[in-house]
């Protein structure tokens, strides 16, 4: 992140050496920062998106230029476009290519991901599987959710609980591999399969659940979390059930008659009688329910949710074919891996236990973590002296900031073209850059912990040093020549004792603290404790 933007200032402020040698070193530098930048963390768009507001500004002051010809400028955007928009894109392509190479095994997270890339990682049970290319009646089959992260259709014996709809066999998706996710396909008037018979799109079916031998069914109840819909249970015994067991598939896109495919089919199951569709919210269920999905039944039968696939289709009297015919493209890979990781993180819940914050609380150093609460306690807290320092100064700055403008304005200053007016500049875009790290988390509705706030604290601090820098600067101006080079070296001796005694003072909580918390009277940590929010 600071290369980026270390690199962005060597390009804007060697103006005078444009297409130098230098000059194309600290474009490409800035342009490969950029992409190792985002290619960690997905708020290194922040970055992007100031080093993108730091070139549009220089570009503009080129174009402004009436000495300049027309063409200057052209180069100009033609190289930062090759450099900062071409070559990050070329990279994290690059990295990403790698990535998916290297990282190519089996793991807890396979069902978060399409049938297709699943066949792709080495260990996953569809990785170089065989089996029939056409879904007959009677086949053992799995349905996927169609949707990005969409879970498997899934059953077991536990109940939904009273004040839930019927008191019937819960139906959920569950993003993980498991043996309650084997669905046996039937006719929806028999049992017997004499013989093969491939399933067609228009077709009435039942799904009977392999392990509990309830039938998915649907009945006008409300679902347990979506109340529009109505809710989708386990229901019969044996396979016996009653006519709410009937659904009708559909293949997306493709006629009635059209034969069922495993993985390709796009499929959808409208109940027979109360015309709605099989669909997961994606909400999460509470705790009786594992906290699995919720599935439901939409009266909405455009729903977007709605869309399964067959991922495991076993049935001996049909001939098996490789599942590499499924293997998708490097960039279908792409895609969908950043889809699922988009998702996952919007998704994220907080463990039973676990502290989050709010941004609100990050400036002033509400709150900390801890990280380890065994016999060496380490939380997780800014140091005051900095946090309180940095929003002190952020304040400070727009005052005097604003009182330059206007001066301008009046004509009292031509230009900030000096270079201690220069630092104001420079402090302009750092907390441009805290804005951006920071004022994003305030829209976001995942869980967000204290942590987040590190990228824009950066930016504060930078800002905080070159600020007292053009304060120190300042000296000379007010006192006589002959001691204000003495007060500007201990007014720099002050605050940099400052800054080292605050770090020794709150080290223990870096480093590990034992004994007493700072609760008890007799804790060695006690005087430390200056706010009540904070817990260690």
């Amino acid at each position: 992140m600071m290369g980026s933007i270390l690199g962005a200032i060597k390009v804007s402020y060697n103006s005078s050496k444009e297409f130098s040698l230098n000059w194309w070193f600290w474009l490409v530098f800035t342009g490969t920062m950029l992409a190792c930048c985002f290619s960690v963390k997905f708020v290194g768009l922040f970055v992007v998106l100031l080093v993108g507001l730091i070139t549009i500004s220089d570009l503009w002051a080129i174009l402004g230029d009436m000495k300049r010809p027309v063409m200057d400028t052209l180069k100009h955007l033609v190289s930062r476009a090759l450099c900062l928009i071409v070559l990050p894109l070329c990279l994290y392509l690059g990295f990403f290519y790698i990535h998916l190479t290297v990282l190519n095994r089996s793991g807890n997270g396979d069902g978060f991901y399409s049938s297709a890339f699943q066949s792709q990682l080495i260990g996953n049970s569809l990785y170089n599987a065989s089996m029939p290319y056409q879904v007959a009646y009677g086949a053992v089959v799995t349905l996927k959710n169609h949707k990005t992260g969409g879970g498997y259709l899934h059953s077991h014996f536990h109940l939904y609980p009273e004040g839930v709809g019927a008191r019937q066999q819960q139906i959920t998706t569950y993003t993980h591999k498991d043996d309650n996710n084997k669905w046996v396909i039937k006719k929806y008037n028999t049992n017997e399969n004499s013989k093969t018979e491939i399933v067609k799109s228009g077709d009435l079916v039942r799904l009977e659940h392999m392990a509990t031998k309830r039938n998915l069914h649907s009945h006008k109840e409300q679902a347990p979390i979506t109340k529009k819909h109505y809710q989708v249970t386990g229901y019969g015994e044996n396979g016996t059930g009653d006519a709410n067991d009937v659904w009708r598939v559909f293949i997306k896109g493709a006629k009635d008659g059209t034969e069922l495919t495993a993985v390709s089919s796009k499929l959808q199951f409208v109940h027979y009688l109360q015309s709605c569709i099989l669909t997961t919210s994606g909400k999460q269920l509470p705790k009786w329910a594992y906290e699995q999905q919720e599935v439901s039944c939409n009266p909405n039968i455009r729903d977007p949710n709605g869309v399964w696939n067959v991922e495991e289709n076993i049935f001996e009297n049909l001939p098996n074919v490789n599942f590499e015919v499924y293997a998708p493209s490097f960039f279908e890979r792409f895609l969908e891996s950043h889809a699922v990781m988009i998702q996952g993180n919007a998704g994220l819940k907080p463990k039973e236990g676990e502290i989050t914050s709010r941004p609100w609380q990050w400036p002033i150093n509400y709150r900390g973590q801890f990280f380890s609460g065994s016999q060496y306690r380490i939380y997780l807290l800014g140091n005051p002296i900095i946090w309180w320092c940095n929003l002190i100064v952020i304040a400070l700055f727009l005052v005097i900031f604003l009182i330059n403008l206007i001066r301008r304005e009046r004509g009292y200053i031509e230009s900030f073209s000096d270079p201690h007016r220069q630092k104001l500049i420079a402090c302009c875009w750092l907390f441009v850059g805290w804005l951006l790290h920071y004022i994003p988390f305030w829209g976001m509705g995942r869980v967000l912990y204290f942590h987040h706030y590190f990228p824009a604290l950066i930016f504060s601090s930078m800002l905080t040093g070159i600020f007292i820098d053009y304060l120190l600067e300042n000296i000379p101006k007010m006192f006589d020549e002959s001691y204000s080079k003495t007060l500007y070296h201990l007014m720099v001796g002050i605050i940099l004792s400052t800054l080292v005694y605050s770090f020794y003072l709150f080290s223990p909580l870096a480093y590990g603290m034992s004994g007493p918390s700072a609760n008890e009277s007799n804790s060695s940590m006690r005087n430390l404790k200056w706010m009540d929010t904070w817990e260690f």
